[in-house]
């Protein structure tokens, strides 16, 4: 560290401990760097997307700030030169017990078999206060649930008005949907005119549900239907497995971020009785030479560019509410998880002889938005059955695999099922973003160069801050690139690309803060972003240790094409692998 690194630094004391941290710090940052817990509920911060939600509403982070009157909240008081801290004061902890108890009165109390219950924050906190009993008694508010739409549940009751949700809603995600609604004691954050969410410009990204800190958002729970279904005389119930699920799944059960779980998730499913499994790193492969030929036609005969991936399901139906004018530009590729639906209800119930009605197909899907997705009437076939069935969030599956008493960590790695698994390292980097635009390039790069690209890895694309852009050499051209992960880069993005500020050839979106493995389904990171780091790097390990890191090298995948769809791009894969988009003008 310089001299002139020393001078920009604030100096204060927290409990006795002289520390010196960067100016415009808030004091709940800097007493973490000093190695001194605050309570908090409200706040939420990450540098790389550039928000903070430090309102203050909660009150439970309140200290003692020597010279001033009363206590301040450490989330919103801003560091200053010379400042004296004290947070383990009696008033300071007081006031914040009794903060937690005042919570506690108008929230309800059927933790027992709350969505949250074992990872509330709300409950951790009162556990850690010591709170036995409710200390303060009186009205208690009634709001009725919103369990109208596929994927998100809300339960205004247990809503502490954090805003958590409002600062991810409309600050990362540009969508807008969330506000607070009503005064004094009837306020709740809520939808415009109190709308069902179903009824709204939700994405169902999920990100409100994974920053919330109590069980007022949650997913909508598949696992009972699942269950039934697993039982269902006649029915061949058939899994399919996310990417990013792989390195994220064995953290519910005490693993580290970016374990890398695939042999042991294809042995729990079977635990639980799927009759197959199968990988959708297959499809992500399928989407590659799919995507990659749609760019190829477009960039060789000046169809509409940018193109722009198609996979997100959130990102799918921000463009259709906030872009309809953009209809023609996403690829119409059908996302991996689709793709793997319609496969096995077409070529694998071939070749297994098994009926199409018969199947059901489960996916296993770190995203919320995937669970709306399974319903859209465009991704139900000419023979009346949709694609894929039932969607499950990571968490569900962690749960289904703790109610059937499966110890998980000492379960053996097994094997996919075939022919619909086998896959490239390409497929396995979907799950991270840049990921898609990666896997895509190993491949577009082949079909317009006639060449294999020796150096598959693109840094320039890695990481998980929220824009990145880049020039990627194709022979005697350049293709130029653009990576957009959140909502809010996503629009500025295409705002620029409308307005004719940047030009680019293919533009990679994803929903969720660094990709699928942050998505709203996956188990809670409390947005920690090294959580996210860790399980990106997970993903590369995978791709980087296979010997085939190319999509168009997986061999499984071509002899699929070979027996049944034809060529990519042709027109048995456009019945199958493509889809359409449609207008929503409720802006």
């Amino acid at each position: 560290m310089n001299n002139n690194d020393e001078v920009k630094k604030v100096n204060l004391t927290i409990n006795g401990t002289a520390i010196a941290v960067a100016p415009g710090t808030v004091l709940l940052a800097a007493a973490h760097q000093a190695g001194v817990h605050i309570p908090s509920l409200c706040y939420l911060n990450s540098d790389e997307f550039q928000y903070r939600n430090s309102v203050g509403s909660c009150r439970v982070c309140m200290v003692e700030v020597v010279g001033r009157r009363g206590l301040v909240p450490a989330c919103s008081t801003t560091v200053y030169e010379g400042m004296v801290v004290r947070t383990d004061s009696l008033k300071a902890i007081r006031a914040r017990r009794t903060m937690v108890e005042l919570l506690l009165s108008n929230h309800p109390s059927d933790c027992l078999i709350c969505e949250r219950n074992g990872n509330c924050q709300l409950q951790q906190m009162a556990a850690d206060m010591g709170i036995r009993s409710i200390k303060y008694k009186g009205a208690v508010s009634s709001h009725p649930k919103d369990i109208e739409s596929f994927s998100i549940v809300r339960n205004p009751d247990k809503c502490i008005l954090c805003r958590r949700c409002e600062t991810m809603c409309n600050s990362i995600q540009s969508v807008g949907v969330y506000s607070a609604i009503g005064r004094g004691f009837e306020t709740t954050m809520g939808t415009a005119f109190n709308k069902p969410i179903i009824e709204t410009t939700c994405t169902f990204c999920g990100q409100c549900v994974s920053v919330c800190p109590t069980g007022a958002l949650s997913e909508v729970d598949a696992t009972e239907e699942v269950w039934k279904l697993l039982q269902a005389p006649g029915k061949v119930v058939i899994a399919q497995t996310a990417p990013a699920i792989r390195v994220a799944l064995g953290e519910e059960f005490g693993m580290e971020p970016g374990s890398v779980i695939t042999g042991k998730l294809a042995a729990a499913l079977r635990r639980l009785g799927f009759a197959k499994v199968m990988d959708t790193n297959f499809t992500a492969d399928v989407t590659i030479m799919e995507e990659a030929s749609e760019f190829v036609h477009r960039f060789q005969h000046g169809g509409k560019l940018p193109l722009l991936t198609s996979c997100c399901p959130a990102w799918i139906k921000f463009f259709e509410h906030q872009f309809p004018d953009l209809l023609d530009v996403p690829s119409s590729c059908k996302s991996p998880m689709e793709m793997m639906g319609a496969l096995i209800k077409s070529y694998y119930a071939e070749k297994a002889g098994v009926d199409p009605q018969d199947i059901v197909v489960v996916s296993i899907m770190p995203c919320l938005a995937k669970k709306f997705e399974a319903a859209r009437p465009e991704l139900v076939s000419s023979k009346g059955h949709s694609d894929v069935d039932i969607v499950l969030s990571t968490r569900e599956l962690a749960r289904m695999i703790r109610e059937a008493g499966i110890e998980f960590l000492s379960l053996p790695d097994e094997e996919y099922d075939n022919p619909l698994s086998d896959s490239t390292g390409a497929a396995d980097i979907f799950g991270t973003t840049g990921g898609v635009l990666e896997a895509a390039l190993r491949t577009a790069y082949k079909m317009v160069t006639d060449e294999d690209l020796q150096a598959v890895e693109f840094q320039m694309l890695r990481g998980v801050d929220g824009v990145r852009e880049a020039e990627i050499p194709f022979g005697n051209t350049k293709v130029r690139v653009a990576i957009a992960n959140g909502l809010a880069n996503a629009r500025e993005l295409l705002q620029k690309v409308q307005s004719g500020e940047v030009e680019y050839h293919i533009i990679e979106v994803m929903a969720c803060p660094g990709g699928c493995i942050g998505g709203g389904g996956q188990p809670y990171t409390k947005g920690n972003m090294e959580i996210l780091r860790r399980r990106a790097a997970g993903l590369y390990a995978i791709d980087s240790a296979k010997t085939i890191r190319r999509s168009y090298e997986n061999q499984a995948m071509l002899t699929m094409y070979a027996e049944y769809i034809g060529v990519p791009y042709g027109e048995k894969a456009h019945e199958l692998l493509h889809t359409s988009y449609v207008r929503r003008e409720d802006k």
